[in-house]
């Protein structure tokens, strides 16, 4: 992953055009998506040019676990990948248990064990910019 975000960031600075994620759709399962992690993780996957839908988890009908199941399989059917940010932790188990398709819980959040990683990453870009292109070398790497 480290791999990857250094030749991102090499290919930042040399101004070439990075569509690696050109075609593919992923699903935002937050509550806003202006809030700061939702924010980055858009800003990480349309820079690569993946769409983004914001998805309210409150829209969702998700009581049971039959309803979990089926919405996980919609969203799996409907997208390349999930992000959920917020939510609770027993629910994005079962929605990656059931999706079929990667399923990531608060990756662009400050806590989330990727964010050490920008200490690892050599250069003068700016911790901010070491953080976005971390979290497009996960997403690269699992579509």
């Amino acid at each position: 992953m480290l791999d990857t975000a250094r030749a991102l960031l090499l290919s930042a600075a040399a101004g070439a055009s990075r569509a690696l994620l050109r075609g593919r759709q992923f699903g935002l399962l937050c509550e806003s998506d202006l809030e700061t992690d939702a924010a980055l993780f858009r800003q990480a996957a349309t820079e690569l040019g993946a769409k983004v839908a914001h998805i309210r988890p409150s829209l969702m009908a998700l009581g049971t676990p039959q309803d979990i199941q089926r919405t996980a399989k919609m969203l799996g059917r409907l997208y390349d990948a999930v992000a959920c940010q917020g939510l609770v932790p027993a629910l994005v188990q079962q929605l990656a248990a059931d999706a079929g398709v990667p399923v990531y819980a608060d990756l662009a959040s400050a806590q989330h064990a990727t964010a050490k990683l920008v200490e690892q990453l050599e250069g003068e870009a700016s911790d901010a910019d070491k953080r976005l292109v971390i979290l497009q070398a996960v997403l690269v790497g699992s579509a």
